[in-house]
């Protein structure tokens, strides 16, 4: 009688996200037992819960009542600020926590954070799991993309409440167990990356088509919304459509012509940039993504630039790069390029999951963590499935660029996405996303690069050494030496 008043799961962390999973849960079934400290979010989400068809929602407002009021054995997930809250969070809930009882953390964390917890955790018999959710308030609420990884006892504890709460698609529910220690945090980090390098190519697109094209809000939504039935379907593409149509409250216009361009961030991007320096795999897209917002932020200076600048000389080129441009065949260029560029993002970050999963031993999935992003996240896309497709073909394949699938599409646009890039450049308009993506292509492509001379540099001030083409072994020569006596 007793473990029938009991509630399946327990939620900690009542800002929306929180509140939002946490009536999720409830409404597929499960009761769930919720705890905030501030004791009005308790409230605010009882309310919630009866407003929204008299969930199976308990309310506690002590760490120890939250606990108790759980099945054993427990599983509960925390929602709050990433860092120090979550151990502080731990710390309060553990203490009345038993061997075999199952923490979740919900946060974007560092994935060393998750591992160090996993240790400490186990020293008190208790279960860990570090699992990204993507998705925001609206995913949290409705079926979000799950990503947990850590302890596999502790997801079998807790996999039939996943599965009903992710987002669902044809190929089954968008949540899998990662792989062991951090391996949950390290992907939903990299998909967080992804998804900066595909806002800063839509973006680009959208900059290229307003300033060279000429193209007004109506257009360009209409334009987007075309394109979402399309190759390019996703998530990001259809917000777009829809940011172009809302008007401004306080004056004329659209609303997006009014917002001031500095582009917020909360830090993983940063991290997925360090990681990919720390693995030796390229990420310019996603690199160039982070140097815009960095750059985005320096709106004095700026502003101050354009004017010494147009003080020195210089003029906008804007206006004779869109003279006598096909409006038609622009809007399609673009289109390619957009897509091309998000093929060679998604590849680094595919190479960026694989080099970790073989640092850390977590045999990552990479098919599988294409087909959870499929729905419920922020970089959902029709695209994905043919992700997943390229990695069942092929789990050992070397980069997205060399699938056979994705190579056609690639050659087939690259003369579309070099006209854009082109274009973009003669008129003075940045394209760094897009840029970076085709130069990442090219370099990629190329079966010899200019590195040679790089190498003979190096070899010349610091006796690095070299490899030769033509014979195995490592060679150092004296090239000054031999050039002085070459004149």
């Amino acid at each position: 009688m007793e473990s029938a008043a009991l509630s399946r799961i327990g939620l900690a962390g009542l800002a929306v996200m929180g509140q939002n999973l946490a009536l999720n849960i409830a409404e597929k079934g499960f009761p769930i037992s919720v705890y905030n400290r501030t004791t009005s979010k308790v409230d605010e989400t009882l309310d919630r819960a009866s407003d929204e068809g008299n969930l199976p929602v308990a309310g506690q407002y002590s760490p120890r009542d939250f606990v108790l009021s759980i099945q054993r054995p427990r599983s509960v997930i925390i929602l709050v600020k990433a860092g120090a809250p979550v151990d502080q969070t731990i710390s309060a809930l553990s203490e009345y926590m038993e061997p075999g009882d199952c923490i979740i953390d919900g946060g974007n964390e560092w994935y060393q954070n998750t591992e160090r917890r996993i240790v400490e955790a186990e020293k008190k018999g208790l279960l860990y799991l570090g699992m990204g959710v993507s998705g925001g308030e609206e995913g949290a609420r409705n079926g979000p993309s799950l990503m947990p990884g850590g302890s596999f006892t502790a997801y079998n504890n807790v996999k039939d409440i996943l599965e009903k709460v992710a987002a669902q698609v044809e190929d089954g529910p968008c949540v899998t167990y990662i792989g062991e220690g951090g391996s949950g945090n390290f992907v939903k980090m990299v998909h967080n990356g992804i998804e900066y390098g595909d806002m800063q190519l839509i973006s680009e697109a959208y900059d290229v088509l307003k300033n060279v094209g000429g193209l007004s809000n109506d257009e360009l939504a209409e334009i987007f919304t075309e394109w979402n039935r399309g190759e390019l379907e996703s998530f990001l593409v259809e917000i777009t459509s829809d940011i172009f149509r809302v008007k401004d409250d306080y004056g004329d216009g659209e609303l997006v012509d009014k917002i001031l361009d500095k582009t917020g961030m909360k830090g993983t991007g940063k991290w997925t940039v360090q990681q990919a320096a720390e693995l030796s795999v390229a990420a310019p897209t996603i690199a160039a993504s982070l140097d815009c917002r960095y750059l985005s932020g320096l709106k004095d200076e700026r502003e101050n630039a354009a004017r010494v600048l147009e003080d020195a000389g210089l003029k906008e080129d804007i206006g004779s790069a869109s003279r006598g441009v096909d409006k038609k065949r622009l809007i399609d260029d673009v289109r390619q390029a957009l897509y091309a560029s998000k093929i060679c993002s998604y590849a680094q970050g595919m190479n960026l999951l694989r080099a970790k999963s073989l640092e850390k031993g977590w045999d990552l999935n990479l098919g599988e963590m294409a087909r959870i992003w499929k729905g419920g996240c922020i970089i959902r896309a029709v695209f994905l499935d043919r992700i997943k497709k390229a990695y069942q073909r092929n789990p050992n394949l070397a980069s997205l660029v060399v699938d056979p699938d994705f190579a056609k599409e690639m050659v087939q646009r690259q003369a579309a996405w070099r006209r854009v890039v082109g274009l973009a450049i003669s008129a003075g308009i940045s394209t760094p996303g897009m840029c970076a993506s085709l130069a990442y292509f090219d370099t990629y492509r190329r079966a010899r690069l200019p590195a040679n001379l790089v190498q003979a540099q190096r070899d010349l001030f610091g006796a690095h050494t070299y490899e030769r083409t033509d014979r195995p072994g490592a060679y150092h020569t004296e090239w000054t030496k031999l050039a002085r006596k070459s004149q």
